[in-house]
């Protein structure tokens, strides 16, 4: 669509367009490598690996799932198919909270554990390979601080 087709409308420029397809370009060729690696490698998925993070870095490695799903960015209902899966398999747990009789929380298990520390090296050498080893320091640094302000602004929204 040019700048100028349906008038009202802001449009992006011709060199916003190609940015922002570029953007999307590389943000989705990014998530698809660092998900294959974690399939092929660890038998996880990239949002399995992430609530494996967040509750190993949360104190006593548990958390509530309406937090953990604020965390991983992810609705309750796809939090919650996502943690029974990995409740089958052993990874974590779900409890009720004992200060809130209607929470619940979810909960690494020492199996869940183990399992990130298996995957966490060959999944930070993808995050290398395919992405800091890409910019220079400053590119990447810039890059942390553009994608902090366009989060920040999204979690105000």
């Amino acid at each position: 669509m040019s700048s100028g087709t349906m008038m009202g409308t802001r449009w992006l420029t011709d060199v916003q367009q190609v940015q922002w397809r570029a953007y999307l370009d590389a943000s989705v060729r990014l998530m698809n490598a660092l998900g294959r690696q974690l399939e092929q490698d660890s038998d996880l998925s990239l949002s399995e690996y992430e609530v494996l993070v967040q509750l190993s870095e949360s104190p006593g490695r548990t958390m509530r799932m309406s937090q953990l799903a604020a965390e991983v960015v992810n609705s309750r209902s796809r939090l919650t198919h996502t943690v029974r899966r990995m409740e089958e398999r052993g990874l974590v747990e779900r409890q009720s909270c004992v200060d809130d009789g209607r929470g619940v929380n979810c909960v690494l298990t020492p199996e869940g554990f183990a399992r990130l520390e298996e995957a966490a090296p060959g999944h930070v050498a993808a995050v290398c390979e395919h992405l800091v080893d890409r910019l220079d320091a400053e590119q990447f640094r810039t890059l942390g601080e553009l994608m902090d302000k366009v989060g920040e602004a999204l979690r105000e929204s």
